[in-house]
């Protein structure tokens, strides 16, 4: 079977190659070659009108969250939307049957109103990286509805092509950058974690459950449509904080200190740049429980392989 991989180079991109290029013919695409995948299956987005023959495509390729807030909305949408609109195009005009598009929930909504996320809720992104992400599913969406009205004009089967639309929440793994990182190196140093006093829910995605729900896409006859991923139960920040320390042999250090004074050094932190503001505050604090029963009921599975502590324990071990 012969994937075509958009952003191969990236943290998913990357991880996804390892794992699956003893099952599958893999090929990548992406801005520059990392010498991840050998120069003769490895093309550039200028090569993309060359390149055919492929069974299915995972399209990577985007802009992921800026937590700095230093990147104008128009890059996200001239990435997240642009390549979206140039993959998906040849994607309808070629031989591919599977399109899976890794989207996020941020598409949907930057707070969970409820106990949790559902497919069902009606999208309302906030930031231009949400934004970005709902507006190449719509195209998505648009586009495939556009063809099937074409194809059936025609007089040809519509059904042939499936198409995914997944949105993870917060994945990690080997390779991981951003707020676990900047975790484990607290419990790393010893350093007591100030943030103890708020009571968070936050749903991970394991790289390990991801990868299983790809191959089961690829290979399996899936329902295609909309699918949210996540692992089956959700860790508080504090449970991180203790899983970090347990992997490191270390005993945690957790402070409660007044959510109130951690509120107004993080505003200070936007004003001078500091590692702690309001943006990371929100993502180190905030509740946000996804519901992955849909996908589980695709799958035909009542559990994820693996738990989400198991997965964070893999992660920890691999920044080891």
């Amino acid at each position: 079977m012969n994937i075509l991989i958009t952003g191969i180079n990236g943290f998913v991109g990357s991880n996804l190659y390892k794992s699956f290029s003893r099952s599958f013919q893999l090929s990548g695409l992406d801005i520059f070659n990392k010498d991840l995948v050998p120069s003769n299956k490895f093309y550039y987005w200028n090569d993309l009108p060359q390149i055919h023959n492929f069974d299915s495509i995972i399209h990577l390729a985007g802009k992921a969250h800026d937590t700095k807030n230093t990147s104008s909305e128009q890059e996200y949408y001239d990435i997240n939307v642009g390549l979206t609109q140039k993959i998906f195009q040849h994607f309808l005009k070629s031989s591919a049957t599977k399109f899976i598009f890794f989207s996020s929930v941020k598409a949907v909504a930057d707070n969970v109103m409820g106990k949790f996320l559902t497919e069902d809720a009606q999208p309302s992104p906030q930031t231009p990286y949400g934004k970005s992400k709902y507006e190449a599913e719509n195209y998505i969406l648009n586009q495939l509805e556009k063809w099937k009205r074409a194809e059936t004009v025609a007089g040809r089967n519509n059904d042939w092509k499936k198409v995914y639309i997944l949105r993870p929440c917060m994945i990690h793994g080997a390779g991981n950058k951003g707020n676990l990182n900047l975790l484990y190196k607290l419990a790393q140093k010893g350093l007591p974690w100030p943030l103890g006093a708020f009571e968070n829910n936050r749903s991970f995605t394991s790289m390990q459950n991801l990868m299983f729900v790809i191959q089961e896409l690829i290979e399996k006859d899936i329902e295609p449509g909309i699918y949210q991923i996540a692992d089956d139960e959700p860790l508080s920040t504090t449970e991180l904080i203790h899983l970090m320390a347990n992997s490191l042999t270390k005993k945690a250090r957790i402070w409660n200190i007044s959510p109130n004074i951690i509120k107004l050094i993080a505003k200070t932190g936007d004003k001078l740049c500091l590692p702690l503001n309001s943006e990371r505050l929100k993502k180190l604090t905030e509740s946000y429980v996804v519901s992955n029963q849909k996908l589980k009921k695709a799958l035909g599975i009542e559990k994820m392989p693996i738990t989400a502590s198991e997965g964070m324990k893999k992660t920890f071990a691999s920044f080891l």
